[in-house]
């Protein structure tokens, strides 16, 4: 049996302390700035509701929950945010990508393998489709990624890969050309933060194939 949780509302159509998720999402879904975080009791969700904050200090048994310096590490993250990771059959090789949220390990999207390209390029895809999906749902939450060199192409708005365009590799191309013109029309609207393995472990999207 899954536990219960408390859905706590700063931000959203009615600000509240809720105890299903499906109650939470209709308050918060599509509202621009929407705010809320998930507890495991009444009593830290009713904490958390009148004091307004959602920090909450690391420590080895629990999760670390934010992160506020993008070029800073720091011994919190945020759970309320989509975290990105590519998995790969050899690198270069077949490869894909998915979005999770942060905090439950929901799937947000995930695409098929393409026949061949490169860790780096499907995790710069994988930044860009989060940052698409927000825009579609009208949200406004941090992205994890673990790959420095993804977020560095995507703050650049250009990926500086360097596999060889064949057939195998056109589609992988094709779609990372695509999210080049998409950054360049529309910049970067969510915070794009490097995640620390080392500190917490792997990211919630990985495919565990290490």
């Amino acid at each position: 049996m899954a536990k219960k949780k408390y859905y706590v509302v700063w931000k959203g159509r009615k600000p509240g302390i809720y105890t299903t998720w499906a109650e939470c999402e209709a308050e918060v879904k599509g509202f621009k700035g929407a705010r809320f975080k998930s507890f495991p009791t009444y009593d830290e969700a009713k904490g958390a509701f009148q004091s307004g904050k959602s920090e909450v200090v690391a420590t080895k048994k629990k999760q670390p929950v934010r992160t506020t310096n993008q070029n800073k590490t720091s011994l919190y993250y945020e759970t309320t945010s989509i975290s990105v990771d590519a998995g790969t059959h050899g690198n270069p090789g077949p490869v894909e990508y998915q979005g999770v949220w942060t905090e439950d390990g929901q799937v947000l999207f995930k695409i098929k393998p393409y026949p061949l390209g490169t860790n780096n390029m499907a995790e710069f895809l994988a930044i860009v489709h989060a940052l698409q999906f927000q825009k579609e749902k009208n949200l406004n939450v941090p992205i994890y990624s673990d790959s420095k060199t993804a977020i560095g192409w995507v703050n650049k708005k250009k990926a500086k890969a360097t596999l060889v365009v064949n057939e195998k590799s056109k589609p992988i191309w094709q779609d990372v050309s695509k999210a080049e013109e998409w950054l360049q029309e529309h910049g970067i609207p969510n915070q794009v933060l490097k995640w620390e393995t080392k500190d917490w472990g792997e990211i919630k999207a990985d495919y565990g194939r290490k």
